[in-house]
């Protein structure tokens, strides 16, 4: 979801990103180089992009060139990752038993529908191409009707980003799995991880949020704006980031827009532009109780036990998920 994400099928699919400096860097398909600044870059993923060109004032960013044939996804997604599951970035705080509620709208050529999502950090890790990963269970619901929920890996690196490792999107039709074809695990087939939130983001950070050949996932996103202030339905936040996400594979998609609020997260989602334009606030931040997150914890392994079913291929480089120790 909110996704980064969301897959290209769901509005909130794509968020997985990587990170970029504002003063000339190269992007990769599954880390970055910098060009300025003092300390080691990530290391350099061996399929890369060209650098796209510098960010302007206003406009999306530019598409980057075609990315070449993608090597061996052995290549660290980026780090290093001392303690990948102390998920504390201020902007995407990801602390077990937390689930946070949106409201709003889809709309597009049928009209204006209903649209709510439920993302729940549970206290399940999974080890995805190497590195322990944060579960997140994301369950998007239209006119009431779930749509898709999916499992999100998330980890954070020394420098306070967080990658995404991967997603399994189950997506319904009247109530009934028909499938989960978005699926992606770092490492498998060819598919690399981005970030889905940057450590120290500033204005003009031009990145990408990730490299997924196999579904034709690359997405594009820029840092247009740092210490907004805005309302939604769970109350008012000074501090926000903005950031606007596109694909440049799928340009009928339009640009998502995103507002990140220290210390707790995403607050809302708006578009521009685009066949299918998504639009959410945060309602509510509930923090489980010990039974509340076990119900959500059994929801979350009978989709991660499913998943090797569904998407056998590529899941099934995973071991299965498993309780954090306490």
């Amino acid at each position: 979801m909110i996704r980064t994400h969301l897959p290209s099928s769901s509005p909130l699919a794509r968020r997985l990103m990587a990170t970029a400096a504002p003063c000339g860097v190269a992007l990769l398909a599954g880390g970055l180089l910098a060009g300025c600044g003092s300390g080691s870059a990530a290391p350099a993923s061996p399929a890369a992009v060209a650098s796209p060109s510098p960010p302007t004032a206003s406009g999306p960013p530019s598409a980057p060139a075609s990315a070449g044939p993608v090597g061996s996804a052995a290549q660290p997604a980026g780090g290093p990752f001392s303690t990948p599951l102390h998920v504390s970035n201020p902007l995407f705080p990801l602390t077990v038993g937390s689930q946070f509620s949106y409201e709003g709208t889809i709309v597009d050529s049928d009209g204006t529908h209903g649209h709510s999502v439920i993302f729940t950090v549970t206290d399940l890790v999974k080890h995805v191409d190497g590195t322990e990963t944060l579960v997140a269970l994301d369950q998007d619901y239209r006119e009431g009707a779930m749509q898709e929920q999916e499992l999100a890996f998330f980890a954070q690196d020394d420098a306070g980003n967080v990658w995404n490792f991967g997603e399994y999107p189950e997506e319904y039709d009247n109530g009934k799995l028909t499938g989960a074809p978005s699926t992606w695990i770092r490492g498998t087939d060819g598919a690399y991880g981005g970030m889905h939130v940057l450590g120290q983001p500033h204005v003009g950070m031009q990145y990408r949020e990730g490299l997924v050949p196999a579904i034709q996932f690359d997405d594009i996103s820029k840092v247009t704006s740092v210490g907004r202030h805005a309302c939604v339905k769970s109350g008012c936040y000074n501090s926000i980031v903005v950031v606007d996400e596109t694909s440049p594979n799928d340009p009928t998609s339009g640009h998502q827009i995103k507002y990140y609020a220290p210390g707790t997260g995403l607050v809302k989602v708006s578009a521009n532009g685009g066949d299918s334009r998504e639009y959410l606030q945060l309602t509510a931040v509930r923090h489980l109780s010990t039974a509340g997150l076990a119900k959500w914890r059994a929801e979350a392994l009978a989709m991660d036990k499913r998943a090797y079913r569904v998407a056998a291929k590529i899941y099934g480089a995973t071991p299965p998920a498993r309780q954090a120790a306490q």
